[in-house]
């Protein structure tokens, strides 16, 4: 075992405030008003409106179910805030058809790996079935802008993640999960991994065998799948955040499955996870909804690979350029120190490479048949 901790080990074998109408929008009295806002193209107004449909009962509600419909998401979602708690049968049915929502908290931890804080989120995402009881659960991500990379003050960090630089990711849809053996099984017919168990994260995958599932798995639902680029991976890992883990400024072995032997920042030493993979799934996700982006595999990214961002895209797009075969990985797993588990930690290996300890998720831009 190397004491290197900087290196990867190989194995043996919205809005704050109140929103307000825009100037020059049509703002009329009554249930009248109320329609006409929704019917506008401008969200901010839209959004203003829906709290007042509560006012005018049954024809009020029918106007917010309705507006679940909305190409918009925070729209969808204002609706959603305003119906969610009610309990009448033909409501719930309305949220699941036109806006499946999933639940969570959202756990943020000190230097100390303390909880300190926990809060309750909200996702939309959609199940793609994938026959015989198998489900895979994509997560809406929402567009944003965010600065890729560590700054020069993050403990552990490498010279590969400089420069820090801004990019700009277009909306999509992630994995909720890494993909999990069960799904594996289900679109490629076989099961690579050495700790088999359907619920766990597929591993011994190369990245060639990850780009052949999405492949597959595009053919047989429609839609076009494909593995995260190293942008799209990390603004999903950070969800908004600027800590070296969506956690805070560290983690703990009870939020994560890694090697817990050596700690970061002011965290103890923990416990040891570097047995095996587990069931996705069992630790807290981060803001967006996504699980398991700390430790547990490591996930191919589309990316080749690059020593530093020099020259990098800023538009969340995968970096193709250039000649080299090796591909990026990305988020630490169950056998590795915690400093390589980092949002920001970047590592690499050949396109046709296997371990035990790699895996991935996928992404689709939408949800429809031509994206």
């Amino acid at each position: 075992m190397t004491e290197n901790q900087n290196q990867p080990r190989e194995y043996d074998a919205v809005k704050g405030g109140e929103s307000q109408v825009p100037l020059g929008a049509a703002v009329l009295g009554g249930i009248s008003g109320v329609k006409s806002r929704l019917a506008s193209p401008i969200v901010e107004g839209k959004i203003a409106a829906l709290p007042e449909a509560l006012k005018y009962g049954d024809a009020g509600l029918d106007l917010i179910i309705g507006v679940l419909q909305d190409e918009s998401m925070a729209v969808k979602f204002t609706a959603y805030s305003l119906l969610k708690d009610r309990d009448e049968p033909s409501i719930k049915e309305q949220l699941q058809k036109y806006l499946p929502i999933f639940d969570f908290d959202v756990i943020t931890v000190d230097s100390y790996g303390k909880k300190n804080s926990r809060s309750r989120h909200y996702a939309h995402f959609f199940a793609e079935d994938l026959g015989n009881g198998v489900v895979l659960e994509m997560v809406s991500i929402p567009g944003g802008t965010f600065m890729m990379g560590s700054p020069a003050t993050e403990e552990g960090r490498d010279s590969c993640e400089s420069p820090q630089h801004q990019v700009t990711v277009p909306a999509f849809y992630a994995g909720k999960y890494p993909i999990t053996q069960a799904q594996w099984q289900a679109v490629m017919g076989n099961n690579p991994s050495y700790y088999i168990y359907e619920k766990r994260p597929v591993e011994r995958v190369s990245w060639d065998m990850a780009v052949e599932f999405c492949g597959k798995l595009s053919q047989k639902t429609g839609k076009k799948y494909r593995l995260l680029s190293e942008a799209e991976w990390e603004y999903a890992c950070r969800a908004r955040t600027t800590t070296p883990f969506h956690f805070g400024e560290t983690i703990t072995p009870e939020l994560v499955n890694y090697d817990g032997y050596k700690p970061y920042a002011n965290a103890p030493t923990g416990l040891d996870r570097r047995c095996q993979t587990i069931s996705v799934g069992r630790f807290p996700p981060n803001a967006f909804g996504l699980y398991d982006m700390h430790g547990h595999v490591w996930e191919w990214c589309s990316d080749r690979w690059h020593k530093n961002y020099r020259a990098a895209p800023t538009d969340g797009s995968s970096w193709e350029t250039g000649t080299d075969n090796k591909r990026v990985l990305r988020g630490g797993s169950w056998y590795e120190y915690v400093v390589l588990c980092r949002c920001a930690y970047r590592y690499w290996n050949s396109a046709d490479s296997r371990c035990m300890q790699w895996g991935f998720r996928v992404a689709v831009a939408s949800v429809s048949s031509s994206s």
